[in-house]
């Protein structure tokens, strides 16, 4: 089995990775809309309800205005009334990426991704680019046409929030974790948003045997190339930290040069992400909180910001108040698994992960070839 670093074992990181990215997900999920829910005005909802800083899940709405503005899933997101996951494409896609690696293995191909969609997960449960990819699926087109033709959503964050399987199975190994989320991803991305795929598994995977936030993060940027945006953006944030410019001011900043992004986008929600896990420093709470507190796409940053964590700390050391509420229990729209217990998840992707072996990153599917390598500043 994958050697893990001193720390928590193998079973207990990737069932943190699981906890993690769910609980992350239901903390963002009532806020998940970046053109109303702006970094401003969640401090400012927060702070009206005396939950700065923020250390549980959402706080029930002050006043109408604020529920009226809120998802409609918040009466099942905000603490005292969380009782088990809600449904969500970022849990869904976590589920169906066990399933496709189950099913045809580590050597799956891109139509295998595709074919299990069409098998497995409703077409009204995907958006933007997914739904685009689907809907050309269907119709007959295969890769990489299906992630082409008239979609417009190909470099947003869909595919990134897809990757946390590829980590979680490939520990300590970001090289083939990267290569396992580009053959997923290229069927719905092009360019960063493929980028963010590759990054967000090599991230989860550095997470297992990295010392640091800062490690894990230097790990997984050399998976893509440096000089993509994505690549920039994330030593832009690094550099930012390093200096000792506060969040706030960092993502300022980051909010002013990637102007003009939706907020759907890779390339702003990964500044949002870098920066969580960075002045998070590798505590739970506070690197869930600080992601979601950003903005933009607040419960897929949450989501891969909380498997991030969760690996780094491992399940044990998660504080209750986010576990126990989800009571071991995830809801999906992927056929076959609703209602299934979080604990067999994360027991099915350890047995997956069993079978990498001892880390070995030289075979030719050790990463992608245009992969420079691209650290963090010093």
């Amino acid at each position: 089995m994958t050697a893990v670093a001193d720390g928590p074992g193998l079973a207990d990181r990737v069932l943190g990775g699981w906890l993690g990215r769910i609980a992350g997900n239901m903390l963002g999920k009532p806020v998940e809309n970046g053109e109303v829910w702006t970094r401003e005005r969640i401090d400012r909802y927060l702070r009206r309800a005396g939950a700065l800083p923020l250390t549980d899940y959402l706080p029930e709405p002050a006043d109408d205005e604020d529920a009226r503005l809120l998802r409609p899933e918040w009466r099942e997101c905000v603490r005292g009334r969380v009782h088990g996951s809600c449904r969500d494409d970022d849990v869904d896609y976590a589920v169906l990426g066990l399933d496709l690696l189950e099913t045809h293995g580590f050597g799956f191909s891109t139509e295998q991704v595709g074919d299990l969609w069409l098998r497995r997960l409703p077409c009204l449960q995907t958006f933007t680019a997914e739904r685009a990819a689907y809907r050309n699926l269907a119709a007959g087109l295969k890769p990489p046409l299906t992630a082409t033709y008239d979609n417009p959503y190909q470099e947003w964050i869909g595919a990134l929030i897809r990757a946390d399987i590829h980590g979680w199975t490939c520990p300590g190994l970001p090289r083939r974790a990267a290569a396992q989320a580009r053959r997923d991803a290229v069927l719905s991305h092009t360019g960063n948003g493929v980028y963010g795929a590759m990054f967000a598994a090599a991230l989860v995977s550095a997470a297992f045997t990295a010392p640091t936030v800062r490690r894990a993060l230097d790990e997984a940027l050399a998976v893509v190339p440096g000089s993509s945006r994505l690549a920039r953006t994330v030593r832009r944030v690094a550099a930012l930290h390093a200096v000792g410019l506060s969040w706030e001011d960092t993502l300022a900043t980051m909010t002013r040069e990637t102007a003009g992004t939706s907020w759907i986008h890779t390339v702003p929600n990964v500044a949002v992400l870098t920066a969580g896990l960075l002045y998070g420093d590798g505590d739970f709470t506070a690197t869930i909180a600080l992601t979601v507190r950003g903005g933009l796409d607040t419960d897929s940053n949450g989501a891969t910001a909380g498997s991030v964590a969760g690996v780094l700390t491992g399940a044990a050391s998660i504080p209750p108040r986010w576990t126990e509420p989800l009571q071991d229990t995830v809801r999906s729209a992927v056929f076959g698994f609703d209602g299934a217990r979080i604990s067999d998840l994360a027991r099915r992707t350890v047995r997956l992960a069993g079978t990498h072996g001892v880390a070995d990153e030289t075979g030719p599917d050790a990463g992608p070839a245009d992969a420079a390598p691209s650290t963090l500043p010093g």
